[in-house]
């Protein structure tokens, strides 16, 4: 039973723990923003970019992958400012136009190209590959001290361990930063500090996270990760570092009782097949959301900022 754990379960586990966690610290300061869905335009745009980035290189990899969701932030940036000055309309309308055009054209690359070979497909775009994720070199827990077969984990365990320790860090490093200019910008202003700059490396963080997770749990998974655990956390506290510990503690119960649910879930409802273990994360993460919404100490307070 162990053996069968480390090997089939224990990787695709961590990496839905990790993804949920690095997609939820920066989720925090977006929704005290009231930008919350700004994972949902990044979501959108990295697609496209991501699948031209794999068409001229022919690899899936971080840095490509990067660069590409980088581009397709640029092209989006650019097509809204152009619709908004050309079709005079106002900037929502213009970012819906533009991020729903971008991701059908992600898709529709997907479509039209041969990426099955490398797991990059408009299912696994979607609703991500956790399943297949597994760590065929593992026999028991002693493979976690064996460098033979740590060389065979899955690569997407290295990348989203290192972009969740990035943003921990970059946390960590920023933390008053991030909370002076969340709860008082023009006091941060007045401190001298650069607040643009800070909203930005916000949002570059976010989209880091987005394109780290997009391969394991797929693109519209990632914005439950970026709004729910934060959300829920928002309505169980008044402070912001207790609010940042619950988010972090729903995700990883989301990340954890998902894929549970997910494998085992319609077996004990006599089931013959399992479900997406990303699709059932997103699931559980919306029901914790709801419970907070119901029996949340805070509840009451929705739309309210948390204490510094």
């Amino acid at each position: 039973m162990g053996s069968e754990f480390v090997m089939f379960s224990l990787t695709p586990m961590l990496i839905g723990v990790l993804a949920s966690v690095a997609c939820a610290l920066p989720g925090n300061f977006l929704i005290l923003r009231r930008q919350a869905l700004i994972g949902d335009a990044i979501s959108h745009v990295v697609l496209p970019g991501i699948v031209v980035a794999f068409l001229l290189t022919g690899v899936v990899a971080a840095i490509p992958m990067l660069l590409g969701a980088a581009g397709a932030a640029v092209v989006a940036v650019v097509l809204i400012e152009a619709i908004k000055r050309l079709g005079r309309i106002e900037p929502g309308a213009a970012m819906g136009v533009t991020f729903t055009t971008l991701f059908a054209g992600g898709v529709l690359l997907l479509e039209q190209s041969d990426t099955s070979s490398v797991h990059l497909d408009v299912e696994h775009a979607l609703m991500g590959n956790l399943e297949s994720l597994v760590w065929l070199r593992a026999t028991d827990w002693s493979s976690l001290f064996d460098p033979w077969a740590l060389a065979g984990v899955p690569e997407e365990l290295p990348r989203i361990a290192v972009v969740c320790a990035g943003v921990i860090l970059l946390t960590l490093v920023f933390w008053r930063w991030l909370k002076i200019s969340t709860f008082d910008e023009g006091f941060a202003q007045a401190l001298g500090l650069p607040v643009g700059m800070i909203g930005m490396g916000l949002v570059i963080t976010a989209a880091v996270a987005a394109v780290a997770a997009f391969d394991a749990v797929g693109s519209i998974i990632v914005i439950a990760m970026f709004i729910c655990p934060s959300a829920a956390a928002r309505m169980m506290t008044n402070g912001l570092e207790r609010q940042v510990w619950w988010s972090v503690l729903f995700a990883v119960v989301a990340a954890v009782l998902g894929y549970v649910l997910a494998g085992y879930g319609p077996l004990w409802l006599g089931g013959d097949n399992a479900v997406s273990a990303a699709g059932m994360i997103a699931t559980v993460s919306g029901v914790i959301l709801a419970l907070a919404c119901a029996f949340g100490p805070h509840r009451a307070r929705v739309g309210a900022r948390a204490e510094a």
